[in-house]
């Protein structure tokens, strides 16, 4: 009988699950929030475990993996003056989903479960958030060697840390750690206190931040480093920013230069952590995880440090149920794309796609198994034609967003050099990680930013209904680009299955094809 191994990520925010095999395959993986329809749902939802589990047989499933060590992160909430709540598995994945578990795993394991508060384990192995977040990136990299960075707000107590991951001769994962920046020094929880400082939702809305940032001059990076400090090669912050930031520092200045002022702040931090990086790791090939790996605009900066460049498309902490399960399994898993989701079984509907967008210039598409990240990479995406000058406007219109937003264009693999400036080491973007310059930006003004940047998706040649959507629009149009967004509005989930894009279709006017 086969082994599984369950991931699972959730008690603080972006609950995941993950289904990995005995021979390293991805059976699944999802995000709670689309099944409960709560952006950023901590909790899990029992619709979630119960997918997961129709991928595993009666007494195959070898242990629970959970993404951090409770007592680890309830000694750094004691120290901080932090409540504290009583951890308990029961009451952390819910009585139902406990009692799922324990239904589904091998009877041999069932002694294990008595017990209660920190000492119960037995079906549930927990390890340390960034260990997850390292085995999440690497155990799904190309590479048999790497120097991983993690930077994230927190994990039990690390903020960011330096390893050095390599296969041992069994083929097992191997993860020395080298360097740690420890609460509460923290790169992502300084963006998270600057976010609520521009009235935008922390842990949810630095996108935004991100994104305004291209409107404005980066005209306080003093005021940010006299009040903050971690401008030296220890980054040390001044003060704790997990409080949050006063309401009335910067009060009176132009909110897109505090958005410009926060993003080069950052990006000169994270240059500090991957020159550390550059020269404690013993790889040139870089594998970045923790939910700052995100930040699209601040990876351009990576191949100033590293030849060759890894980030699993769910760097954050939903991921994180992926690297649990990873670790549970102990070796290279077999990554072949992102779609890892709920399935809906459909053909990819490719001329109905095409046909629709010459006709109406703006469709939805739900079909086949949903991404395992928090991009849309055009199976549960809405999709436009960039060309029309009105069609970012009518597209914010849609997923009722600021209108100052541009949307990411999908391209041809082979001809993203002829469209696009992309970054130093940069070869391509499959998951959208990575803003590169435009060289025609009048062409495509659905896609372009401010700054002439773009966040690239490159469609590699894969065979996937994807890659043949956008060939047949090329074919049809002469143009090798679409616009390609999520198949939400803002402040909810993306479309999971065929009711809720039924829902969508019915609430937002857009059709959506399966």
């Amino acid at each position: 009988m086969s082994k599984k191994y369950l991931g699972i990520s959730c008690g603080f925010h972006d609950a995941g699950v993950s289904v990995v095999d005995d021979e390293g395959e991805i059976l699944f993986a999802g995000h709670s929030e689309r099944y409960s329809k709560q952006k950023h749902d901590k909790d899990l939802h029992p619709d979630i475990i119960d997918e997961a589990l129709s991928f595993v047989e009666h007494g195959e499933l070898d242990t629970v993996h959970y993404y951090e060590r409770p007592f680890l992160k309830a000694i750094r909430q004691w120290r901080a003056g932090q409540s504290l709540g009583p951890f308990n598995f029961k009451n952390i994945f819910g009585k139902d989903i406990y009692n799922t578990l324990l239904n589904a795993v091998t009877p041999s394991w069932l002694w294990k479960l008595s017990g209660d508060g920190y000492n119960n384990s037995g079906l549930v192995t927990t390890h340390t958030h960034h260990k997850c977040h390292a085995a999440a990136g690497f155990q799904t990299s190309p590479y048999n060697e790497a120097t991983v960075v993690v930077i994230d707000a927190i994990g039990e107590i690390d903020c960011a840390t330096i390893w050095n991951a390599y296969y041992d001769k069994k083929g097992y994962a191997k993860y020395k750690k080298l360097w740690t920046l420890k609460y509460p020094n923290s790169i992502g929880l300084f963006y998270s206190a600057m976010t609520k400082r521009l009235g935008l939702r922390p842990l949810d809305e630095e996108y935004i931040l991100m994104g305004m940032a291209a409107y404005g001059e980066p005209k306080y990076m003093k005021e940010l480093e006299e009040k903050f400090g971690a401008h030296n090669d220890s980054l040390l912050f001044k003060e704790n920013n997990h409080i949050g930031i006063e309401d009335d520092f910067l009060e009176g200045a132009n909110e897109f230069d505090i958005a410009a002022s926060t993003q080069r702040y950052v990006e000169r931090l994270i240059k500090t952590v991957m020159n550390k990086a550059r020269i404690k790791g013993k790889s040139n090939n870089l594998v970045y995880g923790g939910g700052v790996a995100l930040n699209c605009s601040a990876n351009r900066l990576l191949g100033k440090y590293f030849n060759n460049i890894w980030i699993m498309p769910n760097p954050g902490d939903a991921g994180n149920s992926l690297g649990a399960a990873a670790l549970g399994y102990g070796k290279k898993l077999n990554w072949k794309n992102a779609f890892l989701g709920t399935d809906i079984v459909s053909v990819y509907p490719i001329w109905s796609v095409v046909t629709a967008l010459l006709e109406d210039k703006i469709v939805g598409v739900a079909s086949g198994r949903a991404e395992f990240g928090p991009r849309a990479l055009g199976t549960r995406s809405l999709l436009a034609d960039p060309r029309g000058p009105e069609i970012k406007d009518q597209v914010n219109a849609i997923k009722k967003r600021q209108e100052f937003r541009p949307f990411a264009p999908m391209i041809l693999e082979e001809l993203v050099d002829e469209y696009f400036e992309m970054p130093t080491k940069w070869k391509n973007s499959p998951y959208m990680q990575v803003t590169a310059k435009c060289r025609f930006p009048d062409k495509f003004p659905a896609i372009v930013h401010e700054d002439g940047t773009s966040r690239v998706q490159t469609i590699p040649k894969d065979g996937t209904g994807i890659r043949r959507l956008v060939e047949a629009w090329y074919e049809e149009t002469d143009c090798p680009i679409l616009l390609n967004t999520s198949l939400n509005v803002r402040g909810e989930p993306m479309v999971n299955d065929r009711s809720d894009a039924d829902r969508f279709e019915k609430l937002y006017g857009v059709r959506v094809i399966s």
